[in-house]
Order: C-alpha cells, then structure tokens, then sequence
C-alpha cells in the first residue's frame, strides 16, 4: 500500500504479522546483548582509564564522546534486528495470504515495538542488579583512618588507652558494597570520569543514578529496534521510486526509438 506524504512523493508500507513481546530467540538474545555490554564496557574503561589525569576538558569532551558512541552502537543493532523482524512478518503475511499456514512460533518472531527493550533489559539484568543494590546502599566516600603516627604507637598497649585506638590497629577489608560498588563502577567508567572521582557528592549522585546510567544501551537498542517499522518504509520506497524511474526511463527510450522508426519509413521529398 502506499501512503502521499507531500507534494508527489508517496511512502510505501506493506503489512506483516506482529510478532510477541519475547519468543523462543529472546533468552539467547540477551546473552548477546549481555557479551557485548561486557565487550564495550572492557573498551570504554580502557579508553576513560588513560583520561583520567588528563585536563578537565579533555577529559569531558573524550567520555561524553564515548557514552555517545556506545549508544549509538546499540540503537544501531535495535535498528537492524527491528528491521529484520519486519521483514519476516511481511514474508508470513505474503504466506497467510496466499493461504499457507503460519505456525505460532514463526508469528511470534515477528516484529513487536517492546521486544528490543525486553532483549535489552534481560540482557543487562546482571548489571543492573548491582546497580540497583549500589544505589540504596551508597553513601559519600569518607577518607579512612590512616595509621598512627609513630609517637602514639607506645600509648596502645595501655589499657586506657588502647580501646579507643583499637579501630586504627585493625585492618579494614572491603565490605559487600564496595565490592558492589567495583562492579558498577567499572562499567560506568565514563560517568565517573564525568564526575571526577575526587568529587564526592558527584560520585555519589553518579552511584545513586546508576540503574538508569546502566539501562541507557537496554534503552537506545530498543528505541533503534523500534524504527524497524519506518526503515522497511524506506527501503519499499526507495525501491518504488527506482522502479518508476526505469520505468519512465524505458518509456521515453522506447517513445525515442518509435519515433526515429516512424522518420525513417518517411518519404523523402524531391525537388
């Protein structure tokens, strides 16, 4: 079918089949989608690492070109899998039409505008998870206690004394939220370079905003996999346009070749 959207131009659409918001391809799906977060996380860390004592505006305009680029890797592969998707439903229409049968499992693979943020959010399910816990649990960084200066070291062994310096002769180990907090951290390596992790009310907000900074590529392969539905409008109009121009192009080849047949099968004229 086709669809004027100005002046002469016309877009053309074909109907297909919808598909389900997850299907028998989803599961593994999101594990791709979960191995390239990891790919690109690896990279982007790798990349922020050697900005990080750099100017501040080397360092801003470098990490927010990396977050940039991130997302648009992945609405880039939400456009094609989207586009694919569509594809396939305009092929199981074709087939239903001609009154072939469709199976279940062959519709529900077909285009659904929430299968790309379904894809995306099970993939980074086990970032967001520590995300989520960070976010609640998070507090601002403090220094820690240091040692004592070496005057002092004869006043622990008093009784008197001693229990109030009990907590700087101990060794603190990493608690379950820091551990948590490496995680996240890593992978949001860009906005923590954003911060500066000498700023600790930035860091913090980074970290109490976590789950919506990790869920930004779930959200930019969805939004990509949701254009699937106008990509395949171009591409039928782009393929009728070509077709009516060799079509033009064949009429007035064939309108020049009567008309040289019709002067040479004209008399000419005696003087």
């Amino acid at each position: 079918m086709t669809k004027a959207t100005g002046g002469n131009s016309k877009s053309v659409t074909k109907p297909f089949l919808s598909g389900t918001v997850t299907d028998e391809t989803t599961p593994k799906s999101a594990l791709i989608f979960f191995g390239s977060l990891l790919l690109v996380g690896f990279m982007s860390f790798l990349i922020s690492a050697t900005t990080a004592g750099a100017a501040l505006w080397i360092r801003l305009l470098l990490n927010v070109a990396i977050i940039l680029l991130i997302l648009s890797v992945f609405y880039s592969n939400g456009t094609g899998r989207g586009t694919d998707a569509v594809s396939r439903g305009e092929i199981l229409w074709q087939k239903q039409e001609k009154g072939q049968p469709v199976s279940e499992s062959e519709r529900r693979l077909s285009y659904h505008g929430l299968k790309g943020f379904a894809v995306g959010i099970l993939g980074t399910l086990p970032l967001l998870v520590p995300a989520l816990m960070l976010a609640f649990m998070t507090k601002v960084q403090t220094t820690d206690s240091g040692t004592l200066p070496s005057w002092i070291q004869s006043y622990v062994g008093r009784e008197e004394v001693g229990g109030a310096l009990v907590h700087y002769t101990q060794p603190q180990g990493m608690a379950f939220v820091d551990y948590v907090r490496l995680i996240v951290r890593l992978f949001l390596m860009p906005f923590v370079n954003i911060a500066g992790s000498a700023n600790r009310l930035s860091i913090l907000w980074v970290e109490r905003f976590s789950p919506l900074l990790t869920i930004l590529p779930a959200a930019a392969y969805g939004l990509g996999y949701r254009t699937g539905r106008k990509n395949r409008t171009r591409i039928h109009t782009a393929i009728s346009e070509n077709n009516r121009i060799r079509i033009r192009r064949e009429k007035k080849a064939r309108k020049a070749r009567l008309q040289g047949a019709s002067r040479k099968k004209e008399p000419e004229q005696l003087n």
